[in-house]
């Protein structure tokens, strides 16, 4: 199977590290043209420089997407865009109670909003071109809500809502617009926060079996995925290949046992 992106331009979201990161990847090894967003310039241009030198074409586009001038200025770094992947996203523990409203606020402007801040800004160009592609990097937390992070999965289930009601709006376009539903994934972050529910003296390996047996039973994986397992259908997503599967919620999340979701 031959995923070709030559000739066209990506934008993938909170790109520096992780996920992103190897979402970029997939794409410029399909041959796009990927920007790379963070919300410091100094650290996007280094990590433009890092991927760069593992192949590749790659550009900076940094700016705070979680406001309007950093859309913005990500605009003007990446005025004409034909992959948008909508990846930036917060996560943390945090006892439901103890949620306050700024922290309410914050996960809806970063989660949600920046989205469809992008989305607005570039869909237009998607549709008048016949061809584009928008991907929003949602959660399995977003249909099985984790007690310790209600604010974060309510932000992902409304991701889901924001992408199937822009797929209609782009219907019959050339345009797909679809959401990708991760499970848990091995990032840098992730072990962070695996230690913040599991024995923080326990080997890694242990602790992560710890932690999907505790917190995420629902896998069937038993593991954490990783990023690039992230990336391949991010990047099969993102080709004339996919150009059927539209208003979708595809799972990459390693499997849910048969009582979790009909």
């Amino acid at each position: 199977m031959a995923i070709d992106l030559d000739g066209r331009t990506a934008l993938v979201t909170g790109s520096t590290q992780g996920i992103g990161e190897a979402i970029a990847k997939a794409l410029a090894a399909a041959g796009a043209r990927v920007g790379v967003n963070g919300r410091n310039p100094e650290k996007t241009d280094e990590a433009v420089v890092r991927l760069a030198a593992t192949g590749g074409e790659y550009f900076a586009a940094p700016g705070d997407l979680a406001t309007e001038e950093g859309a913005a200025a990500v605009a003007q770094a990446a005025p004409e865009v034909d992959v948008l992947v909508n990846n930036l996203g917060i996560f943390g523990a945090q006892p439901a109670l103890e949620i306050t409203d700024d922290d309410w606020r914050r996960y809806w402007e970063v989660n949600v909003l920046s989205a469809v801040r992008l989305i607005r800004t570039y869909l237009p160009g998607m549709t008048g071109r016949g061809w584009g592609r928008v991907l929003n990097i949602a959660s399995d937390s977003a249909v099985v809500i984790p007690e310790e992070m209600i604010h974060y999965g309510t932000s992902k289930t409304a991701l889901l809502a924001v992408s199937r009601g822009f797929a209609k709006t782009a219907a019959g376009t050339g345009v797909t617009v679809n959401s990708v539903i991760a499970g848990p994934t091995h990032t840098g972050g992730v072990e962070d926060f695996v230690y913040q529910l599991v024995d923080e003296d326990l080997p890694w390996d242990e602790a992560q079996r710890e932690f999907m047996r505790l917190h995420r039973p629902q896998s069937l994986l038993h593991r954490l995925i990783e990023p690039e397992e992230i990336a391949n259908l991010v990047a099969y997503l993102s080709s004339p290949l996919a150009s059927a599967t539209t208003g979708a919620a595809v799972r990459v999340d390693g499997g849910y046992v048969d009582s979790i979701i009909p």
